[in-house]
């Protein structure tokens, strides 16, 4: 006689099918410099604008296969929160311009370096916007992760600004996403909505110039730049479904995966400088991650406990 599952069981069942669409999310992520280096001869912004337009295509496809165009017409119906996705939608544009930027001008390593700062920035923006209060370790992390920047800057005399734009503009749009009471299938549709005019015009005009690359490079190509909308609403699902199923802490010790792929494709695949000075500003981030993740941890079981 086989033995009923018990409710542990099927927690367990739960989280590992959400870790695992959690991690097929973050592999598509994690692959976006090599997908985005076959469109690297494309001006970045261009490759912006067909990502935008096709991922308002699919999205909208997705909605009606998932049945959630009620959500969108509910959200539209607010101004308040068309305000808040306008704000999201010229956030994520600037995300995807730098990174796709980065991408084509050999600068994945400083886009993996951005990612990496994220969960710090989001403290920052936490305690300096939402008023958060950070506890010492947090404050440790986010002094280490500091001086690993300025250190780059000093050593090597730039600013790592493609790093700090990614993780600056990825932070607000996901502190701002918080706040808004939209799914993210139906946000992104909209944000990509909003944005898809000001596309459209671009592209147009290359038409009209025929500067154009859509149409002009050959099928491979184009299929390339429709694909860029698939690519970026296919992960999005899979993460949402698989965050519900998942603790908090899992999930952001999950999502270093990211940065670490594009790590590795930057210095291995790629081959991207990495010396010393690149060595000293990684390895405080990730001691002030180390720290980070072990201070969430600990405060997560300390909330299941109290529970």
């Amino acid at each position: 006689m086989t033995p009923k599952p018990t409710a542990n069981t099927k927690t367990d069942s739960h989280a590992a099918v959400g870790a695992l669409l959690c991690l097929g999310a973050f592999a598509i992520w994690g692959f976006f410099p090599v997908f985005f280096k076959l469109v690297a001869d494309v001006p970045a912004i261009e490759v912006l604008g067909h990502r935008i337009v096709w991922s308002v295509l699919f999205a909208g496809i997705l909605l009606t296969v998932c049945g959630q165009w009620r959500s969108v017409f509910i959200a539209i119906a607010s101004r308040r929160i068309i305000a808040i996705l306008f704000l999201s939608a010229a956030l994520v544009s600037v995300n995807w311009g730098v990174f796709i930027w980065a991408v084509g001008h050999n600068r994945v390593l400083e886009s993996s370096l951005g990612y990496f700062i994220n969960p710090l920035v989001n403290v920052l923006l936490g305690t300096t916007v939402l008023r958060e209060r950070l506890s010492t370790k947090q404050w440790i992390a986010v002094g280490i992760a500091a001086f690993g920047v300025g250190y780059q800057v000093v050593a090597l005399g730039v600013v790592p600004w493609v790093s700090l734009i990614l993780a600056v503009s990825w932070g607000l749009y996901g502190m701002i996403r918080k706040v808004v009471e939209v799914e993210s299938l139906p946000g992104l549709f909209i944000e990509t909505l909003l944005l898809a005019p000001l596309a459209l015009i671009y592209l147009g005009s290359l038409v009209v110039d025929g500067t154009g690359t859509f149409g002009t490079a050959g099928l491979a190509m184009d299929g390339l730049l429709v694909f860029a909308g698939v690519l970026t609403a296919v992960p999005l699902i899979l993460f949402v479904a698989g965050a519900q199923r998942i603790k908090l802490t899992t999930l952001g010790l999950l999502q270093y995966t990211v940065p670490t792929s594009h790590f590795l494709l930057a210095v291995v695949a790629y081959g991207e400088p990495f010396g010393p000075d690149h060595f000293v500003t990684f390895a405080c981030i990730w001691i002030a991650l180390v720290i980070y993740s072990i201070d969430a941890m600990r405060r997560q079981s300390k909330s299941n406990a109290s529970t």
